[in-house]
Order: structure tokens, then sequence, then C-alpha cells
């Protein structure tokens, strides 16, 4: 089989490069490779060093490839694009120098989408003006991974953003040069969303360029939602389960990637709180076996 699975920072808790809850970066390395991964994403840039020497020595020190890095900031607000410009070059620039390959567009939580986060049909909608002015945005940020680093492009639907539900992803990608974007697909967030996983992958998988593995634990998901809880809270609370736990159909997104001839990586992601009483690199080992399990 010519897929490969990593895992990412963020089931670490690293959410922001800033907070000081944070794990060390070298810690998360160690618990990467020692949980049976030969890959690892960046995680927000600044988290892990910016210095190409440093990083590089600590990967080959592991036996772990750098997978991608996530832009994970407020598209949807205007007053923001140089913080979004910010990320994206320095993602760009940090992935180059490693030979990395996916750089992946996340619009950032929103007040005015957080409280209907899974109510794909309560969920405030952008004005045509207000739409394509970030559509434009998110097309420029891929332009600049695709062309000025040489970087392949996947955008990312994320609970509490606005780019959340199938119905803006799909109207998203159809506005939106696929030589430009592909899709990052994440199975988790499509289930938080209220929608399919696998029927989004089967319809659309010539533009799926990389994935994210998450599970969805059904029962915290309905008590989220139906109490309109916060996206970390929800986090804090266990709505990402271990692989295999949860309502997502792995062994049935395992067979349409094969049968698409999909190679490459997918990347576990578990987001989960560091407050938490919880130890991530025996999640990240479960993880792992659960994938060998069903033949990944």
């Amino acid at each position: 089989m010519t897929i490969r699975i990593g895992n990412a920072p963020c089931s670490w808790g690293v959410e922001f490069a800033d907070d000081a809850r944070n794990p060390t970066w070298q810690s998360v390395l160690s618990d990467c490779a020692a949980a049976g991964y030969k890959g690892i994403e960046l995680g927000p840039v600044g988290f892990m060093p910016e210095d190409p020497a440093q990083l590089g020595e600590a990967l080959a020190q592991h036996d772990l490839e750098l997978i991608g890095g996530v832009v994970f900031r407020p598209f949807h607000d205007v007053s923001a694009w140089d913080d979004v410009l910010d990320g994206t070059h320095r993602t760009g620039k940090a992935l180059r120098a490693h030979g990395a390959k996916h750089l992946v567009l996340i619009d950032s939580i929103s007040p005015r989408r957080a409280p209907t986060a899974g109510r794909a049909g309560e969920a405030e909608q952008m004005d045509p003006a207000e739409w394509s002015a970030y559509r434009d945005r998110i097309a420029e940020a891929a332009r600049i991974g695709t062309e000025e680093y040489g970087l392949t492009v996947g955008i990312h639907a994320h609970a509490a953003g606005f780019m959340d539900f199938e119905p803006e992803l799909e109207r998203l990608l159809g506005e939106i040069d696929d030589k430009l974007l592909k899709i990052c697909f994440d199975t988790g967030h499509h289930s938080y969303a209220g929608f399919d996983p696998v029927a989004f992958m089967q319809r659309h998988m010539d533009r799926i360029s990389y994935m994210h593995f998450k599970d969805i634990d059904p029962m915290v998901k309905a008590d989220v939602i139906a109490k309109r809880t916060g996206f970390y809270d929800a986090c804090g609370q266990g709505i990402f389960c271990n692989l295999g736990d949860g309502d997502v159909d792995f062994p049935t997104v395992r067979q349409t990637l094969l049968d698409a001839g999909f190679t490459g990586w997918c990347t576990v992601e578990q987001d989960c709180d560091p407050t938490m009483d919880v130890t991530p690199i025996d999640d990240a080992r479960a993880n792992r076996e659960y994938l060998q399990s069903i033949g990944f």
C-alpha cells in the first residue's frame, strides 16, 4: 500500500504556537515517533523551530518526515489579512525547506459561526460581496502556496468557521481553479458538520490531495450541538474520540481511497484540550494500532 500514516501536533493539544500549555516541540516529535508514525505536520507556525537546520536535525533524529502545515487563521476577517499572509508565507517557507508537500488552509473560528457549529440550517451566511472577497483571499493564499512555494494546497472545512458545511465547501471548489486549490479532507469535521464523510469522498476523490483522519463521538456530538457548546469546550468533552470509537466508517474510508488509487499521506488529528487528564501518546498509539488493524 502506498498510503502512509502520520500525526500532527494538535493530537498533543497544540492549537496555537504561543499557548503556555503546549508541550515542547521536542517531546511531540519524540512521542510521535515512539507511537509508530513516520511523519508529522508542522503544527501552527512558530511552534516548531523555523530554523531549517534545527528542525531538520530533530526530524532526522526521530526518523520523521515533515508532511505539511496548516494556516489556521481568520480568512473571514478582512482586517486580519496581514495575519493570514504572515501565516501563509512562513508556513510555505518552512514546508519548502524540508521538502514537505501539503499546505492546508483553514478558516479559523468566527464568533458569528461558533454557536451554530453542526447546525447547517441555522448558520449565518455571508452576503454576496463578503463571500466574493472571502473566496478571493482563499484563492490568493492558494496561489501563493502553489506558485511561490511549489506546494499542493488544500482547503479544509472546520467547525465554527465560515468554511464548515458541505454546500460551502462545494461552492468554493466550484469557484477556484483546481490547479490552485485541492481538498484536505477531514473525516471528523465533516461528520461534526452533519454530513456523511464517505459520501463526500466518493463524489470528490479527484480533488482530494490529502487526508486528515479524525473520529467523532456521536453522543458528545449530539450533546454539544444541542447545547451550542463552543468548539474548544467540545474538544474538552472528548468529541474527537480515538479512531474506530466514533461514527466515521474508516474501513469504507480506506476502501474508497484504495478504489481511487490514492497515494501519499493520511494524517491522524485528534484535537484535544491540553488541560485534560489525557496521555496523548497513548491515544496516538491506539490510533496507529487501529489503523493497522483495518489494513493501513
